[in-house]
This record gives structure tokens, sequence and C-alpha cells, in this order.
């Protein structure tokens, strides 16, 4: 292809896809045209990229007309959908619902991971992982590479925008209401406070709710199965043992994890540490005496994960336990999806 590909935004209006067209104006530039796709009721809007105006169309079987690269960020049901339909037409869809992780003959990517896997996709989808998988990854899988992975003990405190607009929007509302009341002082009756849970099944605001996503077997919740079944997938590690308990605390933007992670070797904190300070897409920021350790204030609007508490497991000489941060809407979300596609586009390219 001697011109440059040309790309669609699905779900260009919404919170990961405004993060998406930022990116897509601050990163090299590897575009022709850019399509701005989103529902009917979006159409006709104007946004801006790359500097320049421009409209919102509606989603439809004609709006991948010319397309090469779509980038998908829409509910799985739009993406179960409409992602065939565009891939029917050549266009490869990068797409970052849950529709396709699991689907053998879709590629689940994370490009510092495993890049390569990208190029297999017979059906003409790479999928994007959940963004709390990915807030790990980078991290875990070069430490991986170094002392071989066995197993993993996760616990998930994820931000209020990993449940869409809606999530943050009932966060803002439950703090104004029990701003003033008098409600941690005493008593914890927020219930009794906040009027509307919003998508949270308790109330979020000076609160932590341990539960994410929706109801699975055995007591399990389906962001908890994510992690499980996403890491095994990505690592190449199909008996990779793992448990995570994914936890609703009252942040905006940005999941952090508390990782146990098991493996084949003994392991070093020196060591362990200078795996992850030359990782891609890893900030090492670990010296707990100075107070420095990553908290998702630091990280909002950050591209790489940030790890620190790196520490040996008192009573596993093979384990390290660690804690990371990510911003959920950016390397969470938009930037390993426009990752993703720039791969794509070296390829067609070439």
């Amino acid at each position: 292809m001697s011109r440059k590909p040309n790309l669609a935004v699905v779900g260009a209006t919404g919170a990961v896809g405004t993060v998406m067209l930022g990116l897509l104006s601050s990163r090299e530039d590897v575009w022709g045209e850019i399509r701005l796709i989103a529902s009917p009721r979006s159409a006709g809007r104007r946004l801006t990229v790359r500097g320049e105006e421009v409209e919102v169309v509606a989603l439809s079987e004609e709006a991948f007309d010319g397309i090469d690269v779509a980038m998908f960020d829409a509910p799985d049901e739009v993406s179960a959908q409409w992602a065939p339909i565009a891939a029917a037409k050549g266009v490869v869809v990068v797409d970052n619902s849950g529709a396709f992780r699991m689907d053998p003959d879709v590629p689940l990517v994370v490009p510092e991971v495993n890049a390569p896997a990208a190029r297999f996709r017979p059906r003409g989808i790479i999928a994007n992982p959940n963004c709390t998988t990915l807030t790990m990854m980078c991290g875990l899988a070069a430490l991986h590479a170094e002392y071989g992975l066995r197993e993993l003990v996760v616990a998930s405190y994820q931000a209020a925008s990993g449940a869409g607009q809606s999530g943050v929007d009932a966060l803002r509302d439950q703090l104004k209401q029990v701003a003033g009341t008098g409600v941690g002082e005493q008593t914890c009756d927020l219930r009794a406070v906040i009027t509307d849970n919003g998508p949270f099944p308790a109330p979020l605001a000076l609160n932590a709710v341990p539960w994410a996503g929706s109801a699975a077997a055995d007591g399990w919740s389906s962001e908890e199965l994510k992690v499980r079944n996403e890491s095994r997938k990505i690592l190449g590690l199909p008996d990779l043992k793992v448990s995570a308990t994914c936890v609703r605390i009252p942040v905006i933007t940005a999941h952090s994890l508390a990782v146990h992670a098991v493996f084949e070797r003994e392991v070093s904190q020196e060591h362990a540490q200078d795996i992850l300070r030359e990782a891609p897409g890893v900030v090492l920021y670990d010296n707990p005496a100075a107070g420095e350790f990553p908290t998702p204030n630091d990280v909002v609007g950050t591209d790489p994960t940030w790890v620190g508490r790196v520490r040996r497991s008192l009573d596993d000489p093979n384990a390290l336990d660690l804690f990371l941060c990510g911003d959920n809407l950016r390397k969470g979300a938009a930037l390993n999806t426009a990752q993703i596609a720039e791969l794509v586009a070296a390829e067609l390219g070439g």
C-alpha cells in the first residue's frame, strides 16, 4: 500500500473515543483520512482531530467504505454486530469491547508483550484486553520472561470510569450528596444519604465496593474471570493459576492492582526492580521510605503502567508482591487500541 491507510474511530464521542482523538493528534501521524463514527444521535457533531474539525457520521455499512483500519470503542452488543460487518468489507477491526477477547480466532494483543499475534487474525478482528488486565500486563510479562510465571493472586482497586460515563456521573453526584452531611465522622450510613447508587451495587462515595462486572458462576464476577482468562491468553499460559478480587473505589480515573506473583525460579527484589525499570511501557516508582509509590493521582493522564512496592514474599523465595497503577482510559483502553492499530498500519504500509 503506497498511501497512508484510512482509519475509522467508532464510538468517537464517548469517553474513550475522546481520548483516542487526543492520541491521534499527539502521536506519530501514520493515517490518511480519519473518519469519526458514532450512533445516529451523535451524527453531525464536529470534533477536532489532528487540529481539524471532522464531522461525525452515523454508524452504517457505508461508513466503512474506503476504510482500512477501524478502532471500535462500543458496547459489546454493538461491536458484536458491527465489527464483522466492517471486517467483511476488508477493514481490520481493533475492538475495545469484550465481544471477541476469548474467541480463538481473534488475537488478544498488548504490543509490548505479544505484538506478533496481531498478524494472525482469521476474522479480521484484533481484540484489546480489559483495562484491569492491561494495567498489570507489561510489568508481569517482563518478570515472566525472566522468572517464569506460575500463579497470580490479584486484588484490583478500580476507578468509577471503568463503569463508563454513568459511573463517573454517579460518583460525582454521590460526593455532592455526602459533602457537609457529617457522614464519615461518626456514622457511615451512606445509604441514608445517597439516593442513587448508579451502576454500582452499593454507594461508592467514601466507600469500597467489592464487586465489578456482572455475576458469573460460583460467586465470581465477570471482571474477575476476565483477569484470569485474558492473562492466560496474552501470556500464552493456558494453565496459569489466577485468583482475582475486583473492588470499586471512589476514584474517577486510574485502576490499581495489588499483585502476588509466584514464579518458577527464585526472585530477588533488586533484580526484579531492574527488570521493571527497563520494561517497555513501565515506570518503576519504588522508594517507600521517601514516600514514593504509585497512586491513581500520580498516573492520571500518563501512558505507562507505574509499579512500586516491589518486594520478595516473606514466606516464598519464588514470589513477589507489587502494586501497579495505570490510567484505565489511556493504556487501559484508548492507547493500547491505538498502538495495535499502528502495528496494522505498519503492516499494511509494508
